[in-house]
């Protein structure tokens, strides 16, 4: 087997590129434009590529394009294989200089990690200034595919259990607390309460696809309690004031409770009978190397928990 010359292999990483390109825009005209090529090119480059695997690759029709299920696959490891081939370059171009590039962390909504943003962004600007850091929140549903295509480098969020593709590092392990307002008539036994208690109040708690919401729903149906959903909330503004107002009470573990509510006045109960738990963990890729830039953010971050960890817990586990 001869080894493909640079030109082959330009040429190979040249056609994902466009592949992946009328797939985002659903339509080769669009693509077409969006890349600068004449379509009739771009047709013809689309043609051998389905033609060296010997798969038809997309579905066309009025509307446009759409991947089939072989299209599906390339698709995502394109995406995958463009981002290693840009980082190559970029780690080259680097090599023995700070870290520098774009480092994209998910962090989940709802979570003490949440508090931490302003923090992470200040440390990685004054250690790693070439970084530049792309941040966003986001739920574990769609956590694997954007970690495993390449959208993502790490996340900080509430652990999902196993998932395909990713690794999970758990930071911290929480009993998960009632937050509500101080006018909520409670009779607490050593600062906690029972599951049964909360489920007599209204909940205000965030859409199903989130870790959180799916704790809290398998602890109630496993006890045979009903959930009193008062609402679904994502904006933490929006559910202080509700909390306040006496609306409706939370659930949360008590770290995200005094981080996110530090300045309002709410009685924060950890639940019992049973008590339930949940793991924020950090999740990368299981199948590729992070970048420079994506390893140095990555040991910033754990840095940081730890040290939230011992000012919250006086270090204790």
């Amino acid at each position: 087997m001869t080894m493909q010359s640079a030109e082959d292999l330009e040429m190979d990483t040249r056609k994902l590129a466009y592949f992946v390109q009328i797939v985002d825009s659903g339509s080769i005209t669009k693509a077409a434009a969006a890349l600068h090529v004449a379509q009739p090119a771009l047709s013809q480059q689309l043609s051998s590529l389905e033609n060296e695997l010997k798969q038809r690759l997309l579905i066309r029709s009025k509307q446009g394009v759409s991947p089939t299920a072989a299209g599906n696959t390339l698709y995502r490891h394109a995406q995958s294989i463009l981002r290693l081939v840009e980082q190559a370059r970029l780690d080259v171009a680097s090599s023995g200089a700070a870290p520098s590039g774009r480092v994209s962390i998910a962090i989940a909504p709802y979570s003490m990690a949440s508090s931490l943003a302003p923090a992470i962004v200040t440390e990685v600007h004054r250690r790693y200034p070439d970084i530049v850091l792309h941040l966003t929140e986001i739920f574990g549903g769609v956590l694997s595919e954007a970690i495993k295509n390449g959208r993502l480098d790490m996340a900080l969020i509430y652990e999902p259990g196993p998932i395909r593709g990713v690794r999970f590092t758990t930071m911290i392990v929480e009993d998960l607390h009632l937050v509500c307002s101080p006018e909520v008539p409670l009779t607490p036994t050593d600062g906690s309460v029972t599951l049964e208690a909360a489920s007599a109040l209204p909940l205000f708690l965030p859409e199903r696809n989130h870790t959180l919401r799916q704790l809290i729903e398998d602890g109630f149906q496993q006890q045979g309690l009903n959930l009193r959903l008062a609402g679904e909330v994502e904006s933490v503004p929006s559910l202080a004031r509700l909390i306040d107002e006496n609306v409706g009470a939370t659930i949360l573990p008590k770290s995200a409770a005094d981080a996110l509510f530090a300045r309002e006045d709410f009685q924060v109960f950890r639940l019992r009978e049973p008590a339930l738990q949940s793991r924020i963990a950090l999740c990368t890729p299981d199948h590729e190397p992070l970048s420079e830039a994506a390893s140095a953010v990555l040991l910033l971050m754990r840095e940081m928990l730890q040290v939230q960890l011992v000012r919250q817990y006086g270090g204790a586990d």
